[in-house]
């Protein structure tokens, strides 16, 4: 198969040194406007599977050039692109994935071309990062196992191995995206009801080992499509897991607007946006850099299996890859992208149209690979007298 990755930032990159490495893929087209950190990056990696291609996303005769070379695109460019490329992948009949993005309905978009995509012949899978997308194929395995699911409670964090004060965080993709995570409502499922809550709320302690305790509050996004495809269950919460004490602080950031999208100030007349000047005081000190990261995840289903409540659990903590300076965030969502399009490329996944990650994905092949990648994905099975 070939394989079209478009963007060349660290998602795409990491995509492209998994996808050299499989006998199912023949050709792997890495495309950028900046193609000098890409073409760096191929020299490192020396493979003469892959090219480095340039492209401006922007420009929809150069998209549709590029993208016509692969069998399967990746889109791992800002998820403003999420819908055009969908479209675009429609238009000339490749399948196509992303790494998902809940602002101004990306998803909700590309998931409206299922009739387009079911009439080409191709199958299309947004939200295909960590959260969403690793908890959604978690939670849909976890699903599919019991007779009735009842309750989904979903962690996930990615965090410094080390924090340092007074944030105890480092960003592993856009600080932007942090900001939209704290500020928007979360969407949850409680007694059976669509609700908004807070985000930053509701904190409650949670353990990992070596990590001790640490806290899980509301943000925006996580749940994604999983409201849609479990609208039956009594309960549906998705947290995200930081270090003691930092929701606290962010809490008081959001009460002060500083974090606000549109609040502005006048500054020696000029107006400026206070959540701009936050973005760009914050980015430098809390830049990864060198630093390791980890990134911690839970997702618990219970339900009935055989007339008795059984639960699900599955565990991941994997970190920072120092022998390629693959971060912990990278090897989580890349490899996570990267095995979904070789299953649709290679025939394991073949139902066409547009499918949310929970209703298509394959739950324990996709444990299986993502523990060849060194991502060890950890099921245990709370049982009361049922056969799981």
């Amino acid at each position: 198969m070939k394989v079209v990755i478009l963007g060349a930032g660290l998602m795409g990159k990491e995509a492209a040194r998994d996808l050299v490495k499989s006998d199912d893929v023949d050709k792997v087209y890495l495309a950028d406007l900046n193609v000098k950190p890409a073409e760096e990056f191929a020299e490192g990696l020396m493979s003469e599977k892959l090219d480095i291609l340039l492209l401006d996303a922007k420009n929809d005769v150069q998209l549709r050039d590029v993208m016509s070379l692969g069998d399967v695109v990746i889109n791992a460019l800002f998820y403003t692109f999420n819908e055009k490329v969908a479209r675009m992948a429609v238009e000339i009949g490749v399948h196509s994935v992303d790494l998902g993005g809940h602002i101004g309905g990306a998803t909700d978009a590309v998931l409206g071309l299922v009739k387009q995509a079911e009439a080409k012949g191709i199958t299309i899978i947004p939200d295909l990062g960590v959260a969403p997308g690793m908890i959604n194929i978690l939670t849909g395995y976890g699903a599919e196992k019991l007779d009735k699911a009842e309750s989904i409670h979903i962690y996930v964090g990615g965090i410094p191995v080390k924090p340092e004060p007074p944030l105890n965080y480092n960003v592993v993709f856009s600080l932007e995206g942090v900001f939209d995570h704290y500020t928007d409502p979360s969407h949850a499922i409680r007694d059976g009801q669509l609700v908004e809550i807070p985000s930053l709320s509701e904190i409650e302690p949670i353990y990992f080992d070596k990590y001790g305790e640490l806290e899980a509050f509301h943000t925006s996004g996580g749940t994604s499509t999983l409201t849609k495809s479990f609208p039956t269950v009594n309960t549906l919460e998705y947290k995200t897991i930081r270090y003691k004490g930092h929701a606290e602080k962010f809490q008081l950031l959001v009460d002060l607007g500083l974090l606000a999208r549109d609040n502005e100030v006048v500054v020696a007349g000029n107006a400026v946006k206070v959540r701009d000047v936050m973005r760009e005081q914050l980015s430098p000190q809390l830049r990864l850099g060198n630093k390791l990261d980890a990134v911690l995840l839970r997702v618990i289903v219970s339900g009935q299996k055989n007339g008795s409540p059984v639960t699900y659990t599955y565990d991941l903590i994997t970190e920072k890859d120092t022998t390629v300076n693959e971060t912990a965030m990278a090897r989580a969502t890349a490899n996570t992208i990267s095995v979904v399009a070789q299953m649709i490329g290679n025939g394991t996944i073949t139902k066409r149209g547009v499918h949310p990650p929970e209703n298509i994905v394959p739950g324990a092949l996709y444990i299986e690979e993502m523990k060849k990648r060194g991502v060890l994905i950890v099921e245990t099975v709370e049982a009361n007298n049922a056969s799981a």
